[in-house]
Parts: C-alpha cells; structure tokens; sequence
C-alpha cells in the first residue's frame, strides 16, 4: 500500500485548540451638553433592561456519541464510530469529534466542532456559498489540494445558531487513481452531517 501524504499524515495527530479568548466591550458617551433644551425637561428613560441569556449555556457533551452511527459509516467507511474527542483547555467553550479512516483505497476525514461564545446574539459567516434553512447563517466553502500527486477535495460548513458555532470539515480522495473525492458527495456529506450536529445542540 502506498505511504500517505506527508500532510494527511500531520492530520491524523492530535492538535492543540487555543483557549478562548475573551469578549472586549466598551462604552462610548454621545452627550451633548452645549444644547439647553427649552420648555419642560424630557422624561427620564426607563432603566436599560438586562440583556437576553444566551441560548446555550455550554457546548454538548461527549460529542463523539452525537451523531449517528450510520452516519459515520455512511461518510468514514471503515473509521471507528467511538472518534476521537477534541483536545480543548475550555471545554465549556469548546468539544468536538473527530473521524478518519483509509478504506480500501478511498480516505475520508470527517470532524466536527462545537464553539458556545458566553453572549448571545446571530453571528454572521463570512464568506463561502449560503445553506439556506440551516441554524440563523450557514456556508460552504470547497477547495481541492495536491500533495505528493495526491488529490484531496474539502469542504467546511459553518452554522451559526445564537451564541453557538458549529463547524463540520468533511475530505477525501483515491489513493489508487489519486483523484480528489467527488465534489457533490463531498459538499452533500458536509452539508448533512453539519445538520445532525446542529440538532444535537438541542438534544
């Protein structure tokens, strides 16, 4: 069997995830004292209400047990469903799964990662193609790489929902024709799996 790329084989070794960072806020003060208003003075405003608690007090759980087993099969042939849990120094911030496996020829990669920011509020992705009727936003992006001959096709949907992100990264490709994986299954896999992760946020 051939040797694997030398950056596939960088994939498969356990990655660091840098803490969170924390939310900046900062205050600004618009008040125009060289204006005296005439007549009665203007009603006092009525105290600022608190903001909304967020939607998600954390990310879920042992995430490697949240999406199907038929759906690991069905996207990693021959990967062990149990996956690999994401190695996060905030894991109230942060979990994540992930799956790879050389089935035959044919290699996929597939993970999964869960951010819960500590306020609430939509997020907006920036860039890639729009997936309609997933989360509040979501995109797509693909691209295809060679390394060593090799083709490989990724695609990385984003979904923001309130204060949680969830991002899916789904590659492939023949180690005997060195083609990149086809880019409608790809995409189509991506796009599916990110749905069953994003249900899993509300159990």
């Amino acid at each position: 069997m051939r040797s694997l790329p030398l950056t596939l084989v960088a994939r498969l070794l356990p990655v660091a995830v840098l803490a969170a960072a924390g939310v900046a806020m900062t205050t600004s003060d618009d008040s125009d004292t060289s204006a005296t208003p005439a007549g009665p003075s203007p009603q006092t405003s009525a105290p600022a209400t608190s903001a909304a608690a967020p939607r998600y007090a954390k990310p879920p759980e042992e995430a490697c047990t949240l999406l199907p087993e038929s759906v690991i099969k069905d996207l990693v042939p021959g990967a062990k469903t149990t996956g690999n849990e994401l190695k996060s120094s905030d894991l109230n911030r942060r979990t994540g799964c992930s799956w790879h496996a050389l089935d035959g020829f044919d290699y996929r990669w597939l993970d999964i990662a869960y951010d819960v920011k500590s306020v609430a509020g939509k997020q907006k992705s920036e860039g890639g193609s729009a997936v309609p009727g997933l989360g509040d936003d979501a995109s797509v992006t693909e691209k295809t790489t060679e390394d060593d001959d090799q083709g490989i096709r990724e695609a990385v949907v984003t979904v923001h929902q309130d204060n949680a992100t969830v991002t899916v990264t789904y590659n492939g490709g023949d180690f005997e024709n060195h083609k990149a994986a086809d880019s409608d299954e790809i995409r189509k896999g991506a796009i599916g799996a990110a749905r069953k992760a994003l249900a899993a946020l509300d159990g």
